[in-house]
């Protein structure tokens, strides 16, 4: 394995962890949207991610990446609320909220977040490493 393909490895996460962190945000922002029907409800977007093992078996080595292999919605229902007053409920008096779980997903973004603070030091610690084996020859 090159000493160059931590960046590539450390590059993948990172890339993973920054959409997993748009789509909590994106999550977030429509957890309070309401919709006048099931359909147009807003529902909860997460990221589907696998190991990019190309070559790994091969090589015997046991490095590989992050691959984004797309984002799903929620398969959670929708929340009904009776609100026969609201401008958007529908002829029945309910309105739809998002099946956002405000909790869930803060908890999300921390554990994100995190994981894209540990890529970065590993880039740092990986090109801090090779700078100093460099200077070994002066």
């Amino acid at each position: 394995m090159s000493s160059f393909n931590i960046f590539d490895i450390a590059g993948s996460g990172m890339n993973a962890q920054s959409l997993r962190l748009n789509l909590v945000a994106s999550n977030l922002s429509n957890a309070n949207s309401v919709s006048s029907s099931l359909e147009s409800v807003y529902k909860s977007r997460q990221p589907v991610f696998a190991a990019e093992l190309k070559n790994v078996m091969d090589q015997q080595n046991a490095a590989s990446g992050v691959n984004v292999l797309g984002v799903v919605e929620s398969q959670a229902p929708a929340v009904m609320e009776y609100a026969p007053n609201h401008p958007m409920a529908d002829k029945a008096g309910y309105i739809y909220k998002p099946n956002v779980n405000t909790v869930e997903e803060m908890a999300d973004m921390m554990s994100a977040s995190r994981s894209y603070q540990n890529n970065v030091e590993v880039l740092n610690t990986a090109k801090d490493l090779m700078l100093q084996t460099l200077r070994m020859g002066q």
